[in-house]
C-alpha cells in the first residue's frame, strides 16, 4: 500500500443520543480519513473530501474503532499449529510446569512457528500490540526468547510488541536471576515472576530480587500473582512499597491479582489506593470460577486495568481463541453493564484506554495525529461491538492492512 491514501465512507461516533436526559443510543456520521506515514492526518465530514489522485479505500459505512492491545499472552507456550492435545492433570503449579517443560521439549514444531501461528490469530481478531511472557529457566536458557524474538521480527510490520523475561518456574531457582538479566540484555524490556510466596517460598527475597533486576536492566515489571486473599494482598503491599522505594512508579503491573477479589470491599478500596499511589496497574484475563479483581472498583479508584487472554491452547489451558474482545465482553455479564455508555466505555480495557467517545459523549478519537492502528467493524457503535463481539472486517497497523480485506 502507498504511504498516503484516503479511507472514505468510514462510520465515526460523534455523540450520544438522549431522550429525557437518558442516553438511548449513539450518533454516528460518515467521514473520510486521510492516512499518511502511518497516521491519521485529516478527518473530514464531507462527501467531497476526496479530490486528489491518491489511492482510495472505501470502508462502505463500516464502523471505525481503535485496534486492540493484547496485554497478556504466552507465545512460547502455545500448541497452535500442532495436532490437538488436551491438558494432562497436575496437582499444582510446580507439577504443571514440569509437564509443560517436557511437552514443549518433545513437540516437533519450533517455538517460532507456533508463535507465528498464534500471532496470525491475534491479528485476525484486531490486536496490533502484544505483551508476551517468555519462560526463562536453566533447562532452556534463552531458547524460548530467541524463538519468540524471531517470530516478532517476522511480524514487526504488522504488530508492535513487548517481551517479558518470565521466571515461570521460580525466580529464586539457582541460575534463574542471571538468565533473566541476560534476557533483558537480549531484547526483553520487562521482567516477571510468579507467586513469591508459593513458588519461591520467600515473598521478600523474591520481590527484592525482581525489583533489583528491573532497576539494573532499566526494565518494567509484570508479576503474576495467583495467591488468594490476604496472602495476595500482602504481597501486593510489599511490591508497592518496593516500587516506590525504587522510583519505579508507572512501570509495574500485577497480572491475575486474585487476592483483590477475595477481600472485603473496604480492604479492596484500601488496596486500590495503595496500587494507585505506586502507579501499579492490574491485568486480568477474567477467568471463570475465580474471584477476579474488582475491575469496576479499581477503575473508580483510578487504577489502570487491562484485559488479556493469557493461556491460549497450551499445557495450562486447552481453550482460548485469541479474541481479546470476547474476553472484554465478559465484563458486561459480570457487572451487568447493559446501558449504552457502560458498554461503549468498556472498550478501553483492550485499547490502552482509548474510546471514540468519553463518558459525557464528547468525541475524543480519532483526531489528526493519531496512529492509524484501527479496525473496521460490522457494527453501528462501540456498545454493539462489545455486546455482540462484532465481526472485524479489516485490521490496519500504522495505516497498512494487516488482516482481513477491503
Amino acid at each position: 500500500m502507498n504511504e498516503s491514501y484516503w479511507l472514505k465512507n468510514v462510520r465515526l461516533e460523534v455523540g450520544y443520543k438522549k431522550e429525557n436526559d437518558k442516553v438511548v443510543g449513539t450518533i454516528t456520521k460518515l467521514a473520510n480519513l486521510f492516512i499518511s506515514d502511518g497516521r491519521i492526518t485529516e478527518v473530514i465530514y464531507s462527501k467531497d473530501a476526496v479530490t486528489d489522485d491518491l489511492p482510495v479505500i472505501d470502508a462502505k459505512g463500516l464502523l471505525l474503532i481503535p485496534s486492540f492491545i493484547e496485554k497478556h499472552v504466552h507465545l512460547d507456550k502455545t500448541y497452535m499449529g500442532e495436532d490437538w492435545r488436551a491438558c494432562i492433570p497436575a496437582k499444582g503449579v510446580i507439577e504443571r510446569c514440569e509437564i509443560e517443560k517436557n511437552i514443549l521439549a518433545s513437540i516437533p514444531s519450533s517455538t517460532q512457528n507456533r508463535a507465528e501461528a498464534l500471532l496470525e490469530i491475534l491479528l485476525s481478531y484486531g490486536s496490533t500490540h502484544v505483551r508476551t511472557h517468555v519462560d526463562i529457566y536453566p533447562e532452556v536458557k534463552l531458547q524460548n526468547l530467541e524463538g519468540v524474538r524471531r517470530a516478532l521480527d517476522t511480524y514487526s510490520n504488522k504488530v508492535s510488541s513487548e517481551i517479558v523475561a518470565f521466571a515461570q518456574h521460580g525466580l529464586l531457582r539457582p541460575g534463574t536471576v542471571q538468565l533473566i538479566r541476560e534476557a533483558v540484555r537480549n531484547g526483553a524490556g520487562i521482567v516477571g515472576a510468579v507467586d513469591p510466596a508459593t513458588v519461591d517460598n520467600n515473598i521478600e527475597a523474591s520481590l527484592v530480587q525482581l525489583v533489583e533486576s528491573a532497576v539494573e536492566g532499566n526494565a518494567d515489571i509484570d508479576l503474576h500473582l495467583h495467591d488468594p486473599g490476604h496472602l495476595g494482598t500482602f504481597t501486593m503491599k510489599r511490591l508497592a512499597y518496593l516500587t516506590k522505594q525504587a522510583g519505579w512508579e508507572g512501570r509495574v503491573a500485577v497480572s491475575h491479582a486474585f487476592g483483590l477479589g477475595d477481600v472485603s470491599k473496604e480492604e479492596a478500596i484500601e488496596m486500590a489506593q495503595i496500587l494507585k499511589d505506586a502507579g501499579i496497574s492490574i491485568v486480568t484475563s477474567l477467568p471463570g470460577g475465580r474471584a477476579i479483581p474488582p475491575v469496576n472498583l479499581l477503575t473508580e479508584c483510578g487504577v489502570e486495568v487491562a484485559i488479556g487472554n493469557d493461556n491460549i491452547y497450551d499445557s495450562w489451558w486447552p481453550t482460548g481463541n485469541g479474541d481479546v474482545l470476547e474476553r472484554a465482553g465478559r465484563l458486561l455479564e459480570r457487572y451487568r453493564w447493559t446501558d449504552e455508555v457502560s458498554l461503549a466505555q468498556s472498550l478501553k480495557y483492550i485499547t490502552g484506554g482509548i474510546t471514540p467517545l468519553d463518558r459525557e459523549g464528547n468525541q475524543v478519537w480519532p483526531k489528526p495525529g493519531d496512529t492509524a492502528n484501527i479496525i473496521l467493524v460490522d457494527a453501528s457503535c462501540s456498545a454493539e461491538v462489545i455486546a455482540r463481539r462484532s465481526t472485524r472486517k479489516a485490521v490496519f497497523y500504522k495505516g497498512n492492512l494487516v488482516s482481513g480485506s477491503m
